[in-house]
């Protein structure tokens, strides 16, 4: 007689609930439940009536928190991790919390996977172009703090300080030109995007009091060059959103618009060659299908070739190491 071995739904299960403590921390960010703890320990009641909820139901998700190694509880005291205390709490440079509503769009739209494969199209499609206003500003307020950390993040990773003037390219809100900035005063910089994005990129670099030093471009990158000179270029979650042609046609813009000797730096979600890792671009790889018509998260090998047919040299590109989980990508032009 065959012995069968016993067989559990163990990966299912471990699937299946996986995504709970994601939500735990998704209703923390929403509800601040992070600020009011912040110097000050204490009880689901005491919470409760700061943030003016109801503490029968508060307390479940106090304790999820714990499980979700944000909070620590210790005799019905909670407390913040030092993690939570450094990146969950409101009015911190360093504050995340303003993400939950992009990590709110990015999980809606994933639920749509199985319909965007089947009928072929993006169900929860992004469109720069068609947003409205207020949705746009939201979005931007909601990725501005992760920009600054990603201009923080280069100059920990790279010399600028030869630099004169760098363009930001597809820049957003501006933010990782004003992380540079703020630490480099002699760098001048371009935030260069959508006309109807640069409205909202000068609202922020106002707000960061360094007009005098960022100005921004109105350009559609595809279809007009770069005017100008630059020493650095910059692209953060840029080529990412764009199908291959026209990732190649931007960084050819990119290339005719640097110096010789200039550099160029691309922050954003890459895979190995295999396609199984990092984790965070393989979870951008289904969230980008229901989100875009084009564009997803390329490999190595296709950021490589495709600085190369640009005209770039000395590239070098790493995996898996800024603070989002994505890569980071350096070239030359000769």
């Amino acid at each position: 007689m065959t012995n069968i071995p016993e067989i559990n739904p163990a990966n299912i299960m471990r699937n299946a609930y996986a995504v709970y403590p994601s939500f735990a921390m998704l209703a923390g960010m929403q509800l601040d439940v992070f600020t009011p703890l912040k110097d000050h320990p204490m009880n689901a009641e005491h919470l409760a009536d700061i943030l003016r909820v109801n503490e029968k139901k508060l307390s479940p998700l106090l304790y999820a928190l714990v499980s979700a190694n944000l909070l620590y509880v210790e005799n019905g005291i909670f407390s913040n991790t030092m993690e939570a205390d450094t990146f969950l709490v409101k009015g911190l440079p360093t504050y995340m919390g303003g993400l939950n509503e992009f990590f709110n769009d990015l999980w809606h739209a994933t639920l749509k996977t199985a319909e965007s494969i089947q009928t072929g199209e993006p169900k929860a499609k992004h469109d720069w172009q068609t947003l409205p206003e207020e949705e746009l500003i939201k979005y931007f307020r909601g990725q501005h703090p992760a920009c600054i950390r990603s201009g923080i993040y280069l100059t920990q990773k790279i010399d600028l300080s030869k630099a004169r003037c760098l363009i930001d390219v597809g820049g957003g809100s501006g933010g990782l030109a004003i992380g540079i900035c703020n630490i480099y005063p002699k760098i001048e910089a371009i935030v260069a995007d959508l006309p109807q994005v640069v409205s909202f990129s000068n609202q922020f670099i106002s707000e960061a009091g360094l007009s005098d030093r960022i100005t921004t471009m109105g350009i559609d990158l595809l279809n007009s060059e770069l005017e100008g000179s630059y020493d650095v270029a910059i692209l953060r979650a840029l080529i990412q959103v764009m199908e291959p042609e026209n990732a190649i046609k931007i960084l050819k813009n990119v290339f005719q618009a640097l110096e010789p000797e200039g550099h160029i730096f691309i922050l954003g979600m890459i895979l190995d060659n295999e396609r199984l890792s990092p984790t965070v671009p393989m979870a951008f790889s289904l969230i980008f299908l229901n989100m875009y018509e084009e564009g997803g998260v390329y490999t190595e090998e296709q950021y490589h070739d495709w600085l190369k047919e640009a005209g770039f040299t000395d590239i070098s590109i790493e995996l898996g190491v800024t603070s989002e989980g994505g890569g980071f990508v350096s070239a030359r032009k000769p």
